[in-house]
């Protein structure tokens, strides 16, 4: 089977976002960093960073500002509890933006969705006036908020 691996454009910031990443989540590493040879214009600067965040392989290309992020491309990281939301939002917002429904956008303009499980529980209940409370609530919010989603639900 082919392997399938998330390729990241940025400006000139691969390297130091791969850094960045990994020091966010545990189980991360950078694997490999190829860089600019002599005759570049910045010789021995990244242009490609190969990283694993928590088991997932990811490419960083330093490409130049020819194609900045947008929302229509995120990474959705799942938070089991409202500590690791918390913990996640903070780190992931620091020197970015807080979005809605639990999007944000880090200091490189990456998009991220950091969702706890229970809201597609909650979400997907079979009772669609809890359902439909629930969804209430989350498009209110912008860090989502597990009890608060519940208490919403439950009415």
């Amino acid at each position: 089977m082919p392997a399938i691996t998330p390729f990241l454009w940025f400006d000139d910031q691969a390297e130091e976002a791969a850094q960045f990443y990994t020091s966010v989540f545990p189980r991360s590493s950078i694997v490999d960093v190829t860089r600019y040879g002599e005759g570049a214009p910045k010789p021995g600067t990244a242009t490609v960073v190969t990283f694993v965040l928590d088991g997932l392989e990811l490419v960083a290309l330093n490409g130049g500002p020819g194609f900045p992020f947008s929302e229509a491309v995120s990474l959705y990281v799942t938070a089991e509890t409202q500590d690791e939301i918390d913990e996640l939002w903070a780190k992931l917002t620091d020197g970015g933006e807080r979005g809605r429904c639990g999007w944000l956008k880090d200091r490189y303009g990456f998009s991220w969705q950091i969702v706890p499980p229970v809201l597609g529980e909650l979400l997907s209940d079979p009772d669609p006036a809890r359902a439909g409370r629930a969804m209430q609530a989350m498009l209110g919010m912008g860090k989502l908020d597990i009890a608060a989603l519940r208490a919403a639900a439950d009415g």
